[in-house]
């Protein structure tokens, strides 16, 4: 299993410049890269072609784009905004090699029915997953784990995904967010492995559902989810991606040297990785 950063792990102390340096130091086969901020921030020094040429001539990959934000449930003028930030990241994607944008629906809609949010998300995702087809670049959904967020469970976004049934839309299972509205792993199992895009890794403090918050991330392996439950369900349904990115929002953690996060993190996933892929080997 290979292992990517995103950047959000060490946003408040490094950069996407940063970012790179250390993935290449610490072996990391990945980045998600950060649209709201990083990626800016590196633009007023830097071309996207000099972003282009470093993934070029480097180990490292861009593995997605995060986060469109909050594409659902918007007023017109809203909506139109966030079709043209997609299109932006989609041709930006295609000058450097990245094919992944993800997307998280919106979060505090007062009184909207679910009836309501079922019907805008599936005409915006279908209307979004087009736009990306034409750049030839897949759109991963990420549910969001909080009672908020207008979609919160895995089994909420995956109907969205399969009534919609396009090649190029799926999902960004993030281990935090399937725990922290407790989604089933039974109905994991009963989904179409090639539906899921993107995996963020991660663990949290044992806060009951409905009231974590990103905050509450902790270090793969150093909480309370079941991680190895996880992935053997994304195993059984031949899940083939095989890329997991480590993806954490801990204050403490931003206090820290960015470079210890990068190799902390680093031996904390591939602790996590390795039983992972031991027991499925049948070797523990």
């Amino acid at each position: 299993m290979k292992l990517s950063m995103n950047e959000a792990t060490v946003l408040e102390r490094s950069s996407l410049d940063k970012d790179l340096e250390l993935c290449e130091k610490y072996n990391y086969d990945y980045i998600e890269i950060r649209t709201m901020d990083c990626l800016p921030d590196y633009l007023k020094k830097h071309s996207i072609d000099d972003l282009a040429e470093f993934f070029q001539t480097h180990r490292v990959k861009p593995l997605a784009f995060n986060t469109l934000c909050y594409f659902n449930n918007r007023k017109p003028e809203d909506y139109k905004k966030i079709l043209e930030e997609l299109k932006y990241m989609c041709e930006v994607g295609n000058k450097i090699g990245c094919n992944t944008v993800i997307t998280v629906p919106t979060v505090d809609l007062k009184k909207v029915t679910c009836s309501q949010i079922r019907k805008s998300a599936i005409k915006c995702l279908s209307e979004m997953a087009d736009l990306a087809a034409d750049y030839d670049m897949r759109l991963s959904m990420e549910f969001i784990g909080h009672q908020a967020a207008s979609i919160n469970t895995f089994w909420q976004a995956y109907s969205i995904i399969k009534e919609i049934d396009k090649k190029n839309l799926g999902i960004t299972l993030d281990c935090f967010h399937f725990h922290g509205m407790a989604s089933r792993i039974e109905d994991l199992e009963k989904a179409d492995g090639n539906k899921i895009f993107i995996v963020h890794l991660n663990d949290t403090e044992d806060f009951r559902a409905g009231v974590l918050l990103d905050e509450d991330r902790v270090w793969p392996g150093d909480g309370c989810i079941k991680l190895g439950k996880i992935f053997h369900a994304l195993k059984k349904i031949d899940w083939k991606e095989d890329i997991v990115s480590l993806e954490l929002f801990r204050p403490e953690y931003y206090r820290m040297d960015p470079d210890d996060v990068y190799r902390i993190g680093k031996e904390k996933s591939m602790a996590v990785i390795d039983k992972i892929d031991m027991i499925e080997k049948g070797w523990i």
